[in-house]
């Protein structure tokens, strides 16, 4: 009998430890044209989503920042912005080919010196204890193998005080907006990323994703297990997407 755990890629069941790897490959296959499918996605919303993450991040001049599952930036640079020269931003990523495009973009952008790029996987996040005043993760929490694992990680880096922000796909309010939007994402967006990306089951995945990921509720629990407080939450375009904020006690 294998002693193997099991986990979610989409609707699949597949081994825990085959997960990343599949979830790579999704990244690999749709990093030349992130940005342009996130502004094709959501008619640009995704900016105003990820300008209120960092509005209720409370950081200031002078601060650290931890932008997990940063894929091309967007986060990081309105950190960047905001901390200064003498504060800090790391951009992580697990995936080789997004944290390449988020760096390239960057620099061609002129952001510089406050700016590191790290390889890193959000279940171990090689910083010491205590290290960041905020940590963010904009849609990447759902492709992480074990949830709980990194939301204990990032408690860890966290200083006390600090503010995790998690900013993910949820769970629609009303049920016709639901059913409008079930039909959106398995018709239209695997055909949007087969004209523009050359690559519909990467979206289809992105579909099935979202539907697997734990619920407004669910997550704040989630959150409160790892050990924040104060946790709460806001819907944003009537809970297609969500806002989790935590606090390091």
């Amino acid at each position: 009998m294998s002693d193997k755990r099991s986990t979610h890629f989409g609707y699949r069941e597949v081994d825990e430890d085959a997960k990343a790897g599949l979830v790579a490959g999704v990244f690999h296959s749709v990093a030349a044209r992130y940005d342009l499918m996130n502004d094709l996605m959501s008619g640009g919303v995704h900016r105003l989503w990820k300008r209120f993450t960092v509005e209720l991040s409370a950081v200031r001049p002078g601060h650290a920042v931890l932008d997990i599952a940063g894929g091309t930036g967007d986060l990081a640079a309105r950190f960047a912005g905001i901390v200064g020269s003498q504060g800090r931003v790391v951009l992580a990523d697990i995936n080789e080919s997004m944290l390449r495009v988020g760096r390239d973009k960057l620099i061609d952008h002129g952001f510089q010196g406050n700016l590191e790029y790290v390889q890193a996987d959000a279940q171990y996040l090689p910083f010491p204890d205590d290290s960041f005043d905020c940590v963010s993760i904009a849609f990447g929490l759902r492709n992480v193998t074990d949830k709980e694992v990194a939301l204990r990680s990032m408690l860890r880096v966290l200083k006390p005080g600090g503010r995790l922000l998690v900013l993910e796909f949820s769970k629609p309010r009303n049920e016709l907006l639901g059913k409008a939007y079930d039909k959106y994402s398995f018709r239209v967006l695997p055909l949007m990323g087969k004209l523009v990306a050359g690559d519909s089951e990467s979206y289809r995945y992105l579909a099935e994703s979202i539907r697997m990921h734990p619920d407004q509720e669910t997550l704040q629990e989630m959150l409160e297990d790892a050990g924040f407080v104060n946790c709460e939450y806001h819907n944003l375009t009537g809970g297609i997407v969500a806002l989790h904020r935590g606090i390091k006690a």
